[in-house]
């Protein structure tokens, strides 16, 4: 068969004709979990898909993962406001992808910041949707240049957690199409995204795998989406209705609503075999794309770059946004002696959040290793954790515990009968987190050994993850005994968000051989559960660790003090139940600050907190999860790398200053009753000032807006060419952001932006173009041209614009 660059229709109306009707009801269910059934007849091969926002992560889980790559987290990407490194962070994700054998990557996620205290938040780019339409665009053509497909959900009105997979979203047209949907529309008919993922809600009553309107009529008809629209994992709940809405392909598999089903509705008439048919052209559209179609060329391959880590540490650089500087940054580490490391942060450093984003690295560079490079042999670094807030332990190391039948980094599992017989036994390596086990019927007890080196005494921790009854035995202590059960049956829940619990017991420095029984919960679905350890030293009180590192920070000529969240705390499933930090971190700051003013505070986490304490230190940095690299990437910033990040979210200065706060739907139903007006726009609208507004950041230099002009008029579009000058001392970045301002009582809008770098003292030009689209609204004709007249500002954030001219009307 001749080989072909380009996807040939009549070739793939030959492959769909080849194939037999149940043959093609068959791929329109995944294969497994993860990949697609091949097709001999179609010469198509099987596809494969991963979890992949934060980086392909591949199609395990537990310790049969096989490393990847981890990036800044897609917030952090949104931050740099630039859709050349938005492109190169897709291009970078999907050469890994491509190594991997991965076909389709379920990322981005276009949702937006509708309340900082969303689960996913870390893995949305912004509260903006024009910033998180334009970091969309760049990265899908980045990550499709390689010939991976880009999936961009959640489709739509996936903003939160709480009750995600039922809750009824009521957004109203307006609100819809300018806001949440403008993501997904750039997406797809800018970018040529080729998967869509349907999300679990409903929106305006339709949950989403079944809504005909937006699937079929908005997305594939109106739009022309010629690409396949995947479900949630799981989302699918009916035959028949969700076939006929559009849904192309159903996940995960091969269990799920359709098959038999589907093929019965189709030979009994209720689903025209032309509705089939479409998905499976799609199907193989996609698979002529990615390169799984036997004879059509697969796309051009390229390495991942030798010095991927590098770029993917710069890629961190560029988002990391520094919000306030007293002139303690850039540090001098020719003007140091002794540097004190502080916070929980810096001993327990958060690179990711939590849920199927997850990704297992090679290796993460620490705040203290990079450092360490940064500052040389001629600075001493204490390190402190000042205080202890996270929520479970971490994992149990392969330099802690040994199985104690074969001597290798682990533990030893067995399998046992209820008369206590071993059915069988298996060592298990040291997993990122837990390891899912599936349990034969005659299974209903595990044992779980592993020799404990203990490196000090004290009393110790270990955790046990999992639903079920434990049982701890310690050599010298009595048997401890726990049961922790999973209320519901529903497996994303237990693989996202397992029970856990914690046993302290006090022992010596040396080696113990611990034994765990475990008498797992039988009440999911499918014969299988969880199982994880974790462990943590012995460690001093809260006020004796707080102590300790207010001691350090006094004699040190400077601190970084680390604090923030993790991927307990920000994760998928579950949003967060309040905005201030965990455990006594708002303390030690205080503390921290007040022992030595030459702190610089680094917050590492992925969502806003509140920062009582914002004006205390002399410099603050917002780290976002920055990835593998990211000690690396922190230490660049704090002696001198540019930060190049602006804030793609508002953040607040207090708990009732935020526009939109509860995630909670009440009796089934999530009212998005702000209409369009969240993020800055609500704040601006409320005349409430933020701790830091969106857009914000600081450079190392300083910035003159001297000019602008404008061109164009409302009707056709705007190009806007702002004069600006460094007038600092060193070569610096700055992002332009431009902000329509009606001449009604609307809020002002971000119509545009451009990032432009320059060295000292030199004038550069950043050119903006405003398409006329953007200066439209929805109404119930469709898209109109605004009412004038008015106004155009910019400058460096929302609440700093420092030039301001009309918009020319139509001429």
């Amino acid at each position: 068969m001749t080989r072909r660059q380009t996807v040939d229709e009549a070739d793939l109306t030959r492959r769909l004709d080849a194939m037999s009707l149940k043959e093609k009801v068959t791929l329109l269910t995944g294969g497994d979990a993860w990949t697609l059934t091949p097709v001999v007849a179609a010469g198509l091969a099987s596809l494969a898909l991963s979890d992949g926002p934060a980086g392909p992560r591949g199609t395990a889980f537990g310790d049969a993962v096989t490393p990847s790559l981890l990036f800044p987290s897609p917030t952090s990407l949104s931050a740099a406001w630039d859709e050349e490194t938005a492109y190169e962070a897709g291009r970078l994700m999907g050469l890994k992808a491509r190594q991997m054998g991965i076909h389709v990557l379920l990322t981005p996620t276009v949702n937006l910041h509708r309340s900082p205290l969303g689960g996913r938040h870390f893995e949305c780019y912004s509260e903006d949707p024009l910033l998180t339409a334009r970091t969309a665009v760049g990265f899908v053509r980045g990550l499709q240049a390689t010939g991976v497909a880009a999936t961009v959900k959640h489709f739509v009105g996936n903003d939160s957690e709480t009750e995600r997979t039922t809750y009824d979203a009521r957004i109203d047209e307006k609100t819809l199409r300018e806001t949440y949907l403008a993501p997904f529309e750039s997406a797809v008919k800018e970018a040529g995204a080729w998967v869509v993922m349907a999300a679990y809600n409903a929106v305006n009553g339709t949950t989403m795998t079944e809504n005909e309107e937006l699937l079929n009529g908005l997305l594939k008809e109106e739009w022309g989406f010629d690409g396949v629209v995947v479900s949630d994992w799981q989302a699918t709940g009916s035959t028949e209705a969700s076939a006929l809405a559009g849904l192309d392909l159903v996940m995960p598999g091969p269990d799920g609503p359709w098959g038999t089903a589907l093929l019965a509705a189709v030979e009994d008439g209720r689903v025209p075999e032309a509705v089939i048919d479409d998905k499976v052209r799609r199907i193989l559209r996609l698979a002529a794309r990615v390169g799984a179609l036997d004879g059509v060329d697969a796309p051009e391959s390229a390495p991942v770059p030798e010095d991927v880590r590098s770029r993917i540490r710069d890629l961190a650089v560029r988002g990391s946004v520094l919000l306030r500087n007293d002139g303690l940054l850039p540090l001098r580490p020719d003007a140091l002696r002794k540097v004190a490391l502080i916070g929980p942060n810096a001993v327990r450093f958060a690179t990711q959040g939590g849920g199927s984003a997850h990704v297992t690295p090679e290796h993460v560079v620490t705040p203290l290793e990079g450092l360490r490079r940064a500052l040389g042999d001629g600075v001493e670094i204490t390190v402190h954790q000042g205080a202890f807030p996270h929520a479970r332990l971490l994992p149990l190391g392969g330099g802690t515990a040994t199985d104690p039948v074969n001597g290798e980094p682990g533990v030893r599992l067995e399998y046992r009968s209820a008369d206590g017989t071993v059915l069988s036994e298996e060592h298990k390596a040291p997993a990122a987190n837990w390891f899912p086990l599936l349990l034969a019927d005659e299974v209903t007890e595990l044992f779980v050994r592993t020799r404990l080196t203990l490196r000090e005494s004290g009393v110790h921790r270990l955790s046990v993850i999992g639903p079920g009854h434990i049982t701890l035995h310690v050599p010298g202590h009595a048997p401890q005994t726990h049961e922790q059960l999973q209320d519901d049956d529903d497996i994303v829940s237990l693989a996202l968000r397992p029970p856990a619990h914690t046993f302290a017991f006090p022992a010596s420095r040396g080696e113990t051989e611990i034994l765990v029984r475990f008498r797992p919960q039988r009440h999911l679905p499918y014969p299988i559960t969880l199982l994880g350890l974790g462990y943590d030293t012995p460690r001093g009180t809260d006020e004796e660790e707080l102590d300790a590192a207010v001691t350090a920070a006094a004699t040190a000529d400077a601190v970084i003090l680390m604090v923030g969240s993790d991927a307990d705390t920000e994760t998928e499933s579950v949003d967060r139940a309040t905005l201030a930090l965990r455990g006594r971190q708002n303390d030690l700051v205080e503390r921290v600050c007040a022992a030595n003013p030459r702190t610089a505070v680094v917050v590492n986490a992925g969502a806003p907190y509140l920062l009582p304490w914002a004006d205390r230190p002399a410099a603050l940095l917002w780290s976002w999860f920055p990835g593998q690299e990211g000690g690396d990437a922190i230490a660049d910033v704090l002696t001198g790398s540019e930060p190049g990040g602006r804030l793609p979210t508002t953040f607040p200065a207090a708990k009732a200053d935020v526009p939109v706060l509860s995630t909670r739907p009440v009796d089934g139903t999530l009212d998005y009753s702000e209409a369009d007006l969240i993020g800055y726009r609500a704040y601006a609208a409320r005349g409430t000032t933020p701790l830091f507004p969106f857009g914000h950041g600081l450079s190392y230099t300083t910035w003159d807006y001297e000019d602008f002009v404008v061109t164009g008029d409302m009707d056709r579009g705007l190009s806007i060419r702002v004069t600006l000058r460094n007038t600092g001392t060193r070569a610096g970045r700055e992002v332009v952001q431009a902000y329509l301002a009606p001449a009604d009582d609307e809020p002002q809008r971000l119509i545009g932006f451009a990032a432009v770098e320059a060295a000292a003292s030199e004038a550069v030009i950043a050119t903006i173009t405003v398409p006329a689209k953007a200066l439209t609204v929805w109404s119930a004709v469709g898209r109109v041209p605004r009412s004038g007249p008015h106004r155009l500002r910019v400058g460096r954030s929302a609440a700093d614009l420092r030039l301001t001219a009309a918009v020319p009307r139509a001429s």
